[in-house]
């Protein structure tokens, strides 16, 4: 199964990779949220509905669903799971205004 990265997930990995690297001066633990990220991504891939559905008003965003980063559950992976494909909309940390991000988005 193909994983599609949209571009504001690929910006959000980047965001937390910093965090940890510059912002906290851990790069041991940069590292492993990359790794950990691939590797739930690639767990996804294997059984892409196990993520529980987000609940959205909008119906674009009914089929969305979320997993946690394994290692660094407070950080969540919000995805569309298609027949050939799994798109990565955002990655986000629960501290953020989830819920906001979103729904005023509208790449889903």
């Amino acid at each position: 199964m193909k994983v599609v990265y949209r571009q504001t997930a690929s910006d959000d990995v980047v965001r937390q990779f910093r965090y940890y690297l510059i912002d906290q001066d851990l790069p041991q633990i940069a590292l492993r949220f990359r790794d950990a990220v691939r590797h739930t991504i690639d767990s996804l891939r294997e059984h892409p509905l196990v993520g529980v559905r987000y609940r959205s008003s909008k119906p674009q965003r009914q089929n969305l669903r979320s997993w946690p980063v394994a290692g660094f559950e407070a950080v969540r992976i919000y995805y569309l799971a298609e027949r050939d494909a799994i798109h990565v909309i955002r990655i986000l940390h629960g501290k953020r205004d989830v819920k906001h991000i979103l729904e005023r988005g509208s790449s889903t």
